[in-house]
């Protein structure tokens, strides 16, 4: 976009579905390149950096928390109310704080479970850690966020039932795309399907389609169905 600003041309945008995902993985290759690692699954925790986890909470929900930062950690542990921890010399910066922690998580694991997630939220937030809610699907659908995004659209369906589906994203100023029609129903497009293909091969190369008597004998055999 810059650039067709500066010069006034256009150019082709060349990329691949994968690399989109490819440019986002940081320290990947490097970490390859330099020391031969092969980065493995870490779950939900981050590898390295500590303590950052997802939490359960009583209610069944997880927080995920990055209380990582030397001075978030410290508001984090008085937080909780584990002071001992936040006052170890020990767990001032993040080496010390990676070698122990399963006992961070365990520590933070006991406080997160004996509350729901928007409680743990509301009290991270009043201590500036950062922290988020893991979202379900019902998460998402409830979501008043989603909605006036246009993230979830609610269609008709052919029996007079709504549906929510997904929006069309991204959103263009211009051209914002719409959901234009429902699929069809099972052998909705039969016979329109039939007369144009023909029922033998000769039909199809002489562009010949069946007749509604040979398309009502297929239905009487069970060979093709309609709705």
């Amino acid at each position: 976009m810059q650039e067709r600003h500066r010069s006034g041309l256009g150019q082709v945008i060349d990329i691949a579905l994968y690399e989109a995902v490819f440019n986002c993985m940081e320290s990947l290759l490097p970490e390859y390149s330099a020391f031969g690692e092969v980065r493995q699954a870490g779950g939900s925790a981050l590898p390295g950096i500590a303590p950052s986890n997802a939490y359960l909470c009583a209610d069944g929900g997880y927080v995920l928390v990055a209380g990582n930062g030397d001075s978030i950690f410290k508001r984090l542990m008085g937080m909780i109310g584990r002071d001992d921890l936040a006052n170890d010399p020990a767990l001032e910066n993040n080496d010390g704080r990676v070698a122990r922690v399963a006992e961070l998580d365990q520590a933070i694991g006991d406080w997160a479970k004996s509350m729901t997630t928007d409680e743990a939220l509301k009290r991270l937030d009043t201590v500036a850690v950062p922290a988020g809610k893991i979202y379900t699907v019902a998460d998402i659908a409830n979501d008043p966020h989603f909605r006036a995004r246009g993230n979830i659209e609610t269609i008709q369906m052919h029996d007079g039932s709504h549906l929510d589906v997904p929006g069309v994203i991204p959103k263009l100023s211009r051209t914002p795309g719409s959901i234009r029609t429902l699929a069809p129903n099972i052998g909705e497009n039969t016979d329109d399907i039939l007369r144009g293909i023909g029922e033998n091969t000769d039909d199809i190369l002489r562009g010949i389609g069946l007749t509604s008597a040979q398309i009502d004998s297929l239905k009487e055999r069970g060979i093709a169905f309609t709705k």
